[in-house]
Formats: structure tokens, C-alpha cells, sequence
């Protein structure tokens, strides 16, 4: 991979509408060191100014900061919203106030906002393919410039219906005109922050968006949202509190992110297989996001490019085989990506798999383990997918890969029997799954004309009745078709409960 190195697209200017808001000889200090490194101004009051750079912090001022100062950089900025930041119009610098216990300001740090240009060569072919991605990192790696240049790229370069939802102004900067840095994608904007989630949820059901972008979702009615609209087809693109995967499953708000975890309780025979205890956590339901990407720095991070695998890996103890990927000072983008562990025992065949005792071990090799999994719960098999080819009876993975150099060695060492299928859809992994397990029977379309018929009936109650009509707990796949049927019929309907009682609420129309 390589591509050309990134580039901000605000010059000096831009920076000096910041310094512009300090008193005189603040502004006086900062003109003697380079704007360009600057990335913060704190003021205590009490205390003397600082400009904080990268690696070094230089003081402004021998004298300790006034009431009469810090009213005076608030008087030329934006108002300040319930999180405590405002801004400067049409600039993405932020300006974030501490109070004390009275209401009256005593802090301030203007942190400098730029917009950066092929800030994305890492990701860029992670986002192309329509897949939700997930963002995590430790405050200030560049979470939020990686989710402005990736609004601009996919609205501009790939055509697509974009639609941001900036909480605190700092992906599309402050006032009613967004910051360019966005392209031409849109903008809604948050009035108070806890409205964050009935906002997400506003952009799916009146602006018809292809992606929704949005910075740090770090509540429960959040995470619920979020799981709402990646069920109903839109790509998310998102960050959250937390720097790795495996802080993230252990953060009992938001691990419904990456599936959530449950407690099971397992066969004596499965429990000596795992070489575990009877008690284990296992995920409880598909991801909301198909990627994870943990920031390490602005130019180095690591790629999980299949959710579920990670986490059940982590969930099981292992350390999950994340792809690194780092960009140098001249550009090229560099991956290493670690060898998957393999096995030597002699492959099973399709008779072998259907007589053995406990639930056939399946892996997609580059493939969506998601929709592989949503397959093997509509067919009702007695099979689960894996994180690893160690683990595996069968393989699955694309025609066009049959001459992958890894999947040779894999298939070299006997450790699964592997399958092909032409593309990465459910109908194609439906009709190996049968072929392989033997599948007969119109179960799967009894179940789905019933989900059909209920979802009709609750349509009609709630347009005939005005009356808000619960419908029996269903699959994320089901759910989706459950929002599809609803929005037809010009109504609105919410996810509410968790895996697996997870269920669709449908809203009476409003009344004029």
C-alpha cells in the first residue's frame, strides 16, 4: 500500500483566528514561537498562560491569569453548550471552559482545530466497502480529524449520501455553515449532549443517509442507537471511550458495540474439548460494527477487520491476530499482518460432520462471519463459526482466493476441509451450508411469513388504534427486514431490550 503523505488544509490563518481571541500580550508571546506546532493555550486563572506543543510547553506570560482575561477570550468566541466547549465560527478550533461550584469560569484551553487532507491513507480501503467501522484510541491520537477527512471522502470522492452528527462542533467546526473540511457531506448538530442518540436515530428516519459519522458514543442509549441504525442497511462510521478492543468488552455501557458478553454454562464434553471451565463468557449477539480500529498514534494503528473473530479470541483467551498497519515520513503505508496458527489432524467430510457429537466449528476465511452466522441460525444447523482456523472443521472462503499463498499453507497441513463459494453473499453460503450439512425443508420461509404476518398486524394497530405495538423478539437480520416493512407504511419504529429478547417497538403516526 502506499499513497501521498497527508496534509492540512488550513494555513496559518486559520490558527490566528484562535490566537486573535487572547488578550494582546498573549497574542504577542505566541507570534514567537511556530503556530504551526502549537496545539493547545491552557489559562487557570491564578496561574500564568501556557501554549502546549508536541513534546514541550512554553509559558506566555510571568503574570497569573485575571477574571478580566478569561472574560475577555469568552466575549470572542461562540456560547458555550452543556458540555462546556464553544467555538469560533466556521473554524474547528474548540474552546473548553472549567467552572467552579458557582457556575463562573476558571479554566480555559483553546485547543487548535485543523482540518487534514489524506489524514485517512490508512483506512481509506476499509471504508470502501460499505461496512460499518469503529474508532478507538486515547484523547488527542486524532480520532475526531480521521472522522472529518473520512466525511469528505466519502461524500466527495465516492458519491456518497453523508450525513455527520456533530455533538460539540468539533468535526464541522462552530456555526450554522459547516467547516469545508467535510466536503459536501451534511451536518446536524446537537442541542444538548444527552440528545446525541435521538439525533443519530433523526438522520436515519428524515435524511435518507448511505453513512452516518459520529464522535464518541459513550452511552447505553447510544450504543442501543447506533445497533438501531446499522439493522436498518446505513453504514456507521464511529469513535468510542476507550483505547483497545478488550477495554471495550469489558465496559459493561457499550460492549453491545462489538456484540456484548453473556455467561454460559457448557457440556462436560465441551468444556474438555475448550480445555476450560464449565462457565465461560461468550458474545452474545453480531457486532454493531463490522471493523475495530485502535489508534496507537496519528500514524500507526491496528485493524481488526472481523469483529465477532476478535472478540470471541479475546473472550477465549487469546490475544486476537490484529493486522498493524504504520505510515512513514515519506508516505508508504506499511501492514504486517501475523500468521494464522494452523493444525495437522486429517480433515472431516460432509458424513464425518454430521455424525459428529457437538455443533460443527466453522470459519470464513475473508469472508463476513456475521452474515455466516445469521445463515447458520436461519438454517438452524448444529454449527457455530470460530475465530481461528485452529479450531475449525470447515473453511469457507472465495473462489477467487484459491490461489492465496496462506490459504495454501493452511490447507497444506490438513487442518480443515475447505470450501469455495463465487461471492460473499447469504444466498451463496446458503446453498454450501445445505449442500454440506444435507439441509431439507421450508422451515426458514414458515418463520419468516410468520415475522411477516405479526409485523402486519402490529402495522395495522398502530395506524387503526394510534396505539405503540411491541413485536415478539427477533434475529438483527428479521429486525431489519421488521424496519423495512414499517418505514413503508410511513411509520417509525425502535429497538428496544438486549440480545436476545431485542424486539421492535412501533410508534403510532403523530396527530396533526
Amino acid at each position: 500500500m502506499s499513497s501521498s503523505r497527508r496534509k492540512p488544509s488550513a494555513d496559518g490563518n486559520d490558527t490566528l483566528l484562535l490566537v486573535a481571541t487572547l488578550p494582546v500580550e498573549l497574542q504577542s508571546a505566541l507570534h514567537r514561537i511556530p503556530l504551526d506546532e502549537l496545539l493547545e493555550v491552557v489559562m487557570d486563572l491564578g496561574r500564568p498562560a501556557e501554549a502546549r506543543l508536541a513534546g514541550r510547553t512554553v509559558q506566555l506570560s510571568d503574570q497569573p491569569v485575571n477574571h478580566e482575561e478569561l472574560a475577555h477570550v469568552t466575549a470572542l468566541t461562540g456560547e458555550f453548550g452543556d458540555d462546556n466547549r464553544a467555538g469560533i465560527e466556521r473554524t474547528l478550533h474548540r474552546i473548553s471552559a472549567i467552572r467552579n461550584r458557582k457556575g463562573q469560569i476558571v479554566g480555559l484551553t483553546l485547543r487548535v482545530g485543523r482540518a487534514v487532507f489524506g489524514g485517512i491513507d490508512l483506512l481509506r480501503d476499509l471504508i470502501e466497502g460499505g461496512q460499518s467501522l469503529l474508532i478507538l484510541g486515547r484523547p488527542g491520537v486524532g480520532k475526531t480529524t480521521k472522522l472529518r477527512e473520512m466525511a469528505r471522502v466519502l461524500a466527495d470522492d465516492f458519491g456518497k449520501r453523508v450525513i455527520v452528527i456533530d455533538t460539540s462542533n468539533e468535526i464541522a467546526g462552530d456555526g450554522d455553515i459547516p467547516h469545508p473540511g467535510i466536503g459536501s457531506a451534511r451536518r446536524m448538530q446537537v442541542p444538548r449532549v444527552d440528545r446525541q442518540h435521538a439525533v443519530m436515530i433523526e438522520a436515519v428516519e428524515n435524511h435518507m443517509p448511505e453513512v452516518i459519522i459520529v464522535d464518541e458514543i459513550g452511552t447505553e442509549a447510544e450504543a442501543a442507537a447506533a445497533r438501531t441504525i446499522a439493522e436498518r442497511g446505513v453504514q456507521l462510521i464511529g469513535t468510542a471511550h476507550g483505547t483497545t478492543l478488550e477495554n471495550l468488552i469489558k465496559n459493561p455501557t457499550l460492549a453491545d458495540l462489538v456484540g456484548g458478553v453473556q455467561v454460559v454454562t457448557l457440556s462436560d464434553e465441551e468444556a474438555r474439548r475448550r480445555r476450560s471451565t464449565k462457565t465461560v463468557s461468550e458474545r452474545r449477539a453480531p457486532p454493531t460494527f463490522d471493523i475495530v480500529v485502535e489508534m496507537v498514534d496519528r500514524d500507526e494503528l491496528i485493524v481488526h477487520s472481523d469483529t465477532a473473530a476478535a472478540v470471541d479470541a479475546i473472550l477465549r483467551g487469546y490475544a486476537p491476530r490484529g493486522e498493524r498497519r504504520e505510515q512513514g515520513a515519506d508516505g508508504q503505508v506499511h501492514v504486517r499482518d501475523e500468521e494464522p496458527a494452523v493444525v495437522t489432524t486429517p480433515p472431516p467430510s460432509a458424513t464425518e460432520l454430521a455424525e459428529r457429537r457437538g455443533p460443527a466449528r466453522v470459519y470464513p476465511y475473508a469472508l463476513s462471519r456475521d452474515l455466516l452466522e445469521r445463515v447458520i441460525r436461519s438454517l438452524r444447523l448444529d454449527a457455530r463459526t470460530v475465530g481461528g482456523v485452529e479450531q475449525a472443521d470447515v473453511i469457507i472462503a472465495l473462489r477467487s482466493r484459491a490461489d492465496d499463498l496462506r490459504l495454501k499453507r493452511i490447507m497444506d497441513t490438513g487442518g480443515a476441509s475447505l470450501h469455495f463459494i463465487k461471492r460473499n453473499t447469504a444466498n451463496e453460503m446458503r446453498r454450501l451450508l445445505e449442500r454440506i450439512f444435507h439441509v431439507m425443508g421450508g422451515e426458514e420461509d414458515d418463520l419468516l411469513a410468520a415475522v411477516v404476518r405479526e409485523t402486519e398486524e402490529g402495522i395495522r394497530s398502530a395506524m387503526e388504534e394510534g396505539v405503540a405495538v411491541e413485536l415478539a423478539p427477533q434475529r438483527p437480520a428479521l429486525r431489519k427486514m421488521q424496519h423495512r416493512l414499517i418505514a413503508g407504511h410511513g411509520l417509525v419504529a425502535e429497538s428496544e431490550g438486549r440480545e436476545p429478547e431485542r424486539h421492535l417497538v412501533i410508534r403510532p403516526p403523530e396527530k396533526e
